[in-house]
């Protein structure tokens, strides 16, 4: 693929006045002469230089004044991250410094770059494929252990080369069946129909397992959706607050306090998790603690993990009818239903065993899967167990180096699209279709293949994807 673009760009690659260095990149065909019209090095210009070699340097300004002692990093192409003639100018953090050089590396011939713009380039330049420079936002913006393994694992090229693989196992099908469209007329068949629908099968299915892993890897991305609900003063807004280890939630005697959802993220063993505290079940007339109590029951069937807070010294049918009005918003497949019982600091084991007894004769009935906890959110009594059965959630997920999970909207889509270009040709297949029509199936997916990567592309998309870069990567 062609670079399109001929001219010299600049951008700030650190936030000045944030640190004690600031690094400003620049990259194009006259890079090495934007950089020696603005910095002065004893002796010699930068085209001269090795690549990946730093040299002490001095900038003035343009009345001649000194600005600041710098050291300029040389990249030669292809060997630079964009693949061309690259320059980091490393200066002193001021906001003052880093404007007047940028003010000066203009002059010489350079522009501000777009948000994106060196990744783009370095896309272009065949330095890395689409879902790569996709992943370059992922590892900057990550913020857990478990997004970076997974943003990590995708830069290095691990989802590049499972889609390359499913690729080229399709081509190959498809060459067969091309083949056979060549010599139409003398009725060949070079592709065997039971080795294609196998093939497919294992095709079909690789698309299948990336696109399933979608859920799990959006939400580790964005923190994984946890609804504390249950009655009025049972205790969410006290178990919120001994969770984040702060007073976030308003904590009161009085009934409806909590009127809408409040959100805190918490960091646990590298996974982030997003809790959601909700108004407090009860039936009421009062108009805006009804809209709150809405909000709850979308909120139920939003998350991933629901955390319902029961007063332990609850009646049987307070209990039941809580949990079934919680259960009824639930979709046990996909997601996981932690039981607290509340306020064991001041409630009897007797009436501790009864309650549960009470709640495992109905979970055991109707079907529910619930992990059921004795907790104190007042005395942080039990909060470790209900850190176990948070994580354990993942203990069946392996979040190594290798990992590969789709966090990615666009790579859904696109997964989800070919899935169904897979599923036509299974049909056609299967059902004996003219050669013509199963290869014109086969190749409309791999074609969607090829968008995610990149090899099948358009304006529109890298406009699309580049935007939401930062300047300066």
């Amino acid at each position: 693929m062609n670079n399109p673009f001929q001219d010299t760009i600049i951008a700030p690659a650190t936030i000045p006045g944030t640190g004690a260095i600031s690094i400003i990149r620049i990259s194009g065909p006259e890079a090495f002469s934007v950089v020696d019209a603005t910095v002065e090095i004893k002796g010699s210009k930068c085209a001269s230089f090795n690549g990946f070699t730093i040299h002490y340097g001095i900038i003035y300004k343009s009345d001649g004044a000194f600005l600041d002692e710098v050291l300029v990093s040389v990249f030669k192409a292809p060997h630079s991250y964009t693949g061309e003639d690259s320059v980091e100018i490393s200066c002193h953090a001021s906001s003052y410094i880093v404007s007047e050089i940028l003010s000066l590396l203009t002059t010489a011939g350079a522009r501000m770059a777009k948000p994106g713009e060196f990744t783009e380039r370095a896309f272009l330049n065949g330095k890395m494929d689409l879902t790569q420079a996709e992943a370059v936002a992922d590892v900057i913006s990550s913020n857990t252990s478990a997004f970076h393994r997974i943003a990590s694992n995708q830069l290095r090229g691990g989802f590049s080369s499972e889609l390359s693989l499913l690729r080229s196992q399709l081509l190959e099908m498809a060459s067969l069946l091309e083949l056979e469209l060549d010599f139409s007329e003398e009725d060949v068949e070079f592709a065997d129909r039971k080795k294609l629908l196998a093939l497919l099968s294992t095709c079909s299915e690789h698309v299948e397992r990336l696109r399933k892993s979608f859920k799990m890897g959006n939400a580790i991305k964005n923190g994984v959706p946890v609804a504390l609900v249950g009655p009025v003063n049972a205790g969410k807004s006290t178990l919120l607050n001994s969770l984040l280890g702060e007073e976030r939630a308003i904590v009161s005697d009085i009934a409806g306090t909590t009127r809408d959802t409040i959100e805190e993220v918490l960091n646990i063993d590298g996974i982030l998790f997003r809790f959601i505290d909700t108004a407090g079940l009860r039936e009421t007339q009062e108009a805006v603690e009804k809209i709150g109590i809405k909000r709850t029951y979308q909120k139920i069937s939003e998350a991933e993990i629901v955390i319902l807070v029961l007063d332990g010294a609850s009646s049987e049918n307070d209990i039941l009818d809580n949990l079934k009005g919680v259960a009824e918003f639930m979709n046990f497949d996909s997601q996981d239903l932690i039981i607290c019982l509340n306020k064991c600091d001041i409630y009897s084991d007797g009436m501790v065993n009864k309650n549960v007894s009470i709640i495992n004769s109905l979970v055991s009935y109707s079907g529910y899967k619930a992990n059921i906890i004795n907790i104190s959110a007042k005395d942080k009594t039990g909060l470790d167990l209900l850190y176990g059965c948070l994580i354990s959630r993942f203990k069946d997920v392996k979040l190594n180096e290798d990992s590969t999970f789709i966090t990615n909207q666009r790579h859904f889509d696109s997964l989800s699209r070919a899935s169904e270009a897979l599923e036509k040709v299974r049909i056609s297949l299967s059902t004996s279709l003219p050669t013509d029509l199963v290869a014109d199936d086969l190749r409309l997916a791999i074609s969607i293949i090829g968008e995610i990567t990149g090899e099948i592309t358009s304006p529109e998309i890298l406009e699309n994807i580049f935007s939401k870069h930062c300047i300066g990567k």
